[in-house]
């Protein structure tokens, strides 16, 4: 096999490989958890959430996916079992029964954060550990997508009349001083 030159040490690029086979296996567990929200939702939010979730999964699809290929790219191998996955993630599973509609938007919501903690954290140690600004580049990408995913997950929840302002009724009371 020949060695890898693209300005990285060995252990450089094993400690960036370990960070996204935990990012991978976040994902892969995420997608996981989606489908079955994807399969599972009853209720008057059936049709929206069940096109939303359709949405969400195909977008990790290609998620998980890209960050297998980012592994071999830096010459390691992507952690590829439903066990691997489990052993390293930071996500939880939900077996037991299956949550409201709402209920459900509400866990996804929580990945979805934890996932972008988790990556945040990555791309500092991608940039100062390990001097590797492609795949801190990389792993911003798939946080913005995250974070935007957060957004319409937490907008969904809030459900809170507002005014033209983006301010809350009651807020526009108190600085008006009513």
């Amino acid at each position: 096999m020949r060695k890898i030159n693209i300005g990285l040490t060995d252990e450089q690029r094993q400690g960036v490989i370990n960070l996204l086979n935990q990012d991978l296996a976040d994902t892969y567990l995420l997608l996981v958890k989606t489908k079955k929200c994807h399969w599972d939702v009853v209720g008057p939010q059936f049709m929206t959430l069940h096109k939303l979730w359709q949405a969400h999964y195909e977008a990790l699809t290609i998620n998980v996916d890209a960050l297998a290929e980012r592994v071999r790219m830096l010459g390691g191998y992507p952690v590829g079992t439903m066990e691997g996955f489990l052993k390293i993630c930071s996500l939880k599973e939900n077996s037991g029964n299956i949550p409201t509609a709402t209920g459900m938007v509400s866990q996804l919501l929580e990945d979805h954060e934890q996932i972008v903690q988790n990556l945040r954290k990555h791309v500092e140690k991608c940039n100062k550990n390990f001097e590797d600004d492609g795949t801190a580049d990389f792993l911003t990408g798939l946080m913005e997508k995250h974070e935007e995913t957060a957004w319409m997950l937490r907008s969904f929840l809030e459900g809170e009349a507002l005014e033209a302002d983006g301010l809350k009724p009651e807020m526009n009371k108190k600085m008006v001083g009513v």
